[in-house]
């Protein structure tokens, strides 16, 4: 290598001879080969290192690929040697003149570890088709071998057509040209950044291969690409690949979901062969991960973690499964399930023959325990039933739902990786247009054109006959282990892409147990279930359940006469509904009838969730519902509840810094992690009052853990026993809790973080105010508050608010000590699809750093 580019040390760069016996060379050939290696800087360190990164890059690449792992240990004393090679015939490593195949590669790749001498404990690192050929040298080393690390690559077609950038690379009448005497191949690679390298980056990958001379191994890369049974590499990938599934070493899956050579389908693949790897998707990073993204310090923070296996307890006597009470209610003919629109209902006895025909039909197709099965069904008696089949099954439900928008539903589907998908019309039109993965299954009967089109393969109807058949003759199911996953459910997407939240069967029952506990909602009671996630546990609870006339997914659609409707058809004594349902409800009370007004005077609970909700409105909700207790629970996909309090609490809490959430419900405990003066979280969970901080939960309902995100997993349990909740609070006198924000959303000011609620409230008390977003404009340390708000009536266009309304809301926020800069005013807050109450205040702060800074006013 004649120069040192971009982050690279001038140390690190060497060169070997190393003797090869490889079949592809005479016998006594020698290979100089280059690399990049820190030993010589752990050396003048006085560094010892405990163990080597073996990084291999693949094609087009070369060993420039790894320099952020380099870079990282170099600027952290880490005590890891990290060798990055070329690859024979790449990079600068000598061009052989002979064409290398996989097995080839892998057995180069032994004679240089053998030349260098390597000793000692070796992770594998690969990239693209470096990945088969650390796999291939892990499973020859295995007495070396401590870990394996993998960014978007394939050990195997695993049934799939070569992707299209691959086939069209390999066609003849491409090949020789794209990969050899020209480097478009390069260049389509390099294209492939998310965001563009920038020039001096892209120069660096070229470097090597700047003649058709030096692209001999790019185009021997290429056509070595084993995906046809016939070929020569065939069977060398078909060893390793099955190899791989022995190995028991720690696994760390790194993976750019934009990648269209090695997409999400490799990964499951992965996946199946290495069931206990750590993974984590970067939502929005493709091929080149390790230039979208930092890995550098996700790796080595694994490396650091202990990958023992987590104990898991044997399951308490009291645990008692999710489909206790559907079993004990086996020949019960009492309601058990309604449906309004269309009408339909089913008993409890009912139920339970519906969902073990269809756990039997799913089995029929080879769904079996701890396959994941997405399921696109609207909440009601449909859902119901497939969710309970799953359950019963063992298969692992996910519940990507509409709210969270068509891009946002199908990235959260994709990360998931589902192996089956039943779904109404819709949403196997969806599937079939964006390519979401699942055996695809109708919920409806569909004409044989049209289902081929949408490429499904069965339907319920179908599933619901063989698994009654097979019940005549059937074995009892085996029960579920407690400490498997049961659910894959998603957050709302409201402060950045959804994140799958996985629980196990034990999670999920714990759940139901705190609801029952906290709400005393015994068999016997029926509810209203207009938030979704309580489709999920009515059944569970022994309540009858009725999903009311209104689309689950936007909540605003819930009508007061829709509600009541709903409770007259199963007596109600209980309603679940999202502030943004009973927003609706109350704008829409007046259509009200006597007969479903004293409907609705006959509920005694009343719960929303969510996100928070005013005083005052629940205060007209109380006169809507005037013998039910009021509640408003707080808490989170990931742990759902963690405090309540009541309308009467509320009240009784008065005005604070934040939203009075109550306290703990049952099983629950609090603490915070207190703010530092840049605004960042500690490592201690307190329970000091009044100290504002990350709050922290544990409880036996809290989620097991991230899908396939193992950074976020590794950030939110940081502190041993605590889930880190992402919102910031503190503590009173009287042990409440008080909600201030989320932790993102924290201003970075000269005198510290200030949490953006306090100021929230003091904005909207304003008359003529509606709702408002405390945002931080500049950079960290130096941010200004900004208020952005609405007005009543509505403005018809963003900008700078009115000379006395601005004045007054300044004066409001001065009153609890907040300065602010600007008052800005909008038609209507971003919101999250799903609840449409959560405000989006990230976009509102970019908004309004553009806004202040003179660019064009337009609404956000």
């Amino acid at each position: 290598m004649s120069e040192i580019f971009p982050g690279v040390d001038a140390r690190y760069s060497r060169r070997i001879m190393v003797p090869s016996t490889s079949g592809a060379d005479e016998p006594g050939t020698r290979h100089q080969w280059h690399l990049l290696d820190n030993q010589e800087e752990l050396a003048a360190k006085s560094i010892t290192a405990v163990g080597t990164l073996l990084c291999v890059h693949g094609n087009p690449t070369w060993s420039y690929l790894w320099r952020s792992l380099l870079a990282h240990v170099s600027t952290h004393d880490l005590p890891f040697r990290v060798i990055a090679v070329d690859q024979l015939d790449m990079g600068f490593s000598v061009r052989t003149g002979v064409f290398r195949r996989l097995a080839d590669r892998v057995n180069d790749l032994g004679d240089l570890t053998r030349a260098l001498g390597l000793t000692g404990a070796v992770t594998t690192v690969g990239h693209d088709w470096g990945g088969i050929i650390s796999m291939g040298w892990a499973l020859e080393h295995q007495e070396q071998l401590a870990s394996v690390v993998l960014t978007n690559t394939a050990v195997h077609p695993a049934g799939f057509e070569l992707p299209t950038a691959l086939r069209l690379a390999s066609n003849p009448a491409v090949h020789g040209w794209g990969t050899k005497r020209t480097d478009a191949f390069l260049r389509t690679t390099h294209s492939l950044a998310n965001p563009s390298l920038q020039p001096v980056i892209r120069r660096a990958f070229m470097a090597p291969y700047t003649n058709a001379a030096r692209r001999t191994g790019v185009a021997n890369f290429v056509a070595d690409i084993p995906f046809t049974e016939d070929h020569p590499s065939r069977a060398a990938l078909d060893s390793i690949s099955k190899g791989i599934r022995s190995l028991k070493v720690p696994a760390l899956f790194l993976w750019g979901p934009k990648d269209p050579v090695f997409s999400d389908r490799y990964l499951r693949d992965l996946i199946s062969r290495l069931p206990h790897a750590s993974v984590h998707r970067f939502e929005g990073a493709g091929h080149l991960l390790t230039e979208d993204r930092d890995i550098a310090t996700p790796v080595f923070d694994w490396l650091a973690c202990d990958h023992a296996p987590a104990h898991r307890a044997p399951a308490l006597a009291g645990y008692r499964p999710m489909l206790a009470e559907l079993d004990e209610r086996a020949h019960d003919t009492s309601l058990a399930v309604v449906d309004i629109n269309p009408p339909n209902s089913l008993s409890w006895a009912q139920l339970g023959t519906r969902v073990d025909a269809l756990a039997r039909g799913l089995a029929s197709i080879g769904v079996a325990s701890g396959d994941r099965v997405n399921l696109l069904v609207p909440p009601g008696i449909e859902l119901t039933s497939l969710i309970y089949a799953c359950l019963r099954l063992g298969a692992v439900i996910v519940v990507a739902d509409a709210g969270l928008g068509t891009k946002g539903m199908g990235r959260a589907i994709r990360g998931a990786g589902p192996g089956y998908l039943i779904g109404i019309d819709r949403a196997l039109l969806g599937a079939r247009l964006f390519g979401w993965p699942g055996v695809r299954i109708a919920l409806n009967e569909l004409p044989a054109a049209k289902a081929k089109m949408l490429g499904v393969s069965h339907t319920v109807a179908e599933l619901l006959a063989a698994g009654t058949q097979a019940a005549q003759h059937g074995t009892a199911f085996t029960a579920a282990d407690p400490d498997a996953d049961a659910a894959v459910l998603f957050t709302s997407g409201s402060t950045g892409p959804a994140k799958g939240v996985v629980y196990t069967h034990r999670q999920l029952a714990a759940m139901r147990d705190t609801l029952r506990e906290t709400y005393d909602l015994k068999a016997g009671s029926a509810l209203v279930a207009g938030f979704a996630p309580f489709a999920l546990l009515g059944p569970a609870l022994g309540a009858t359940s009725v999903t009311p006339d209104m689309d689950v997914t936007a909540p605003a659609t819930l009508t007061a006469s829709a509600l009541a409707d709903a409770a007259a058809a199963v007596n109600a004594t209980a309603v679940f509904a999202s502030p943004a349902a009973l927003a609706n409800v109350l704008q829409t009370e007046n259509a009200l009838s006597e007969a479903q007004r004293t409907t609705l005077q006959g509920i005694s609970l009343m719960l929303s969730a969510g996100a928070p909700i005013p005083e005052p409105l629940l205060g007209r909700v109380q006169d809507l519902v005037p013998a039910a207790k009021v509640h408003t629970p707080y808490g989170m996909t990931e742990a759902l509840p963690v405090t309540d309090i009541d309308l009467e609490s509320i009240r009784a809490a008065g005005k604070g810094n934040g939203v009075c959430v109550g306290t703990a419900v049952a099983g629950a405990k609090i603490a915070i992690a207190p703010l530092d003066s840049g605004g960042v979280p500690g490592s201690e969970p307190l329970t000091d009052t009044s100290k504002t901080g990350e709050i922290l939960v544990r409880a036996p309902h809290v989620k097991d853990r991230y899908d396939r995100l193992w950074i976020t997993e590794a950030l939110s349990t940081s502190i041993p026993g605590w889930h880190r909740t992402g919102d910031v609070g503190h503590l009173d006198d009287t042990g409440r809790l008080w909600v201030e924000g989320r932790l993102t959303h924290v201003l970075s000011t000269p005198e510290g973080p200030m949490t953006p609620v306090a100021g929230e409230h003091a904005a909207e008390s304003v008359q003529g105010a509606g709702r408002a977003a405390l945002v931080g404009v500049g950079p960290a340390g130096n941010q200004v508050p900004v208020i952005v708000m609405e007005t009543v009536p509505p403005a018809r266009r963003a900008a700078p608010a009115q000379p006395e309304l601005a004045r007054r809301v300044r004066a409001a926020l001065a009153a609890t000590g907040i300065t602010i800069s600007a008052v800005l005013v909008i038609p209507e807050m971003p919101t999250d699809i799903r609840h449409n109450s959560k405000i989006d205040r990230s976009a509102l702060a970019l908004w309004a750093t553009g806004t202040l800074a003179g660019g064009r006013i337009r609404n956000p």
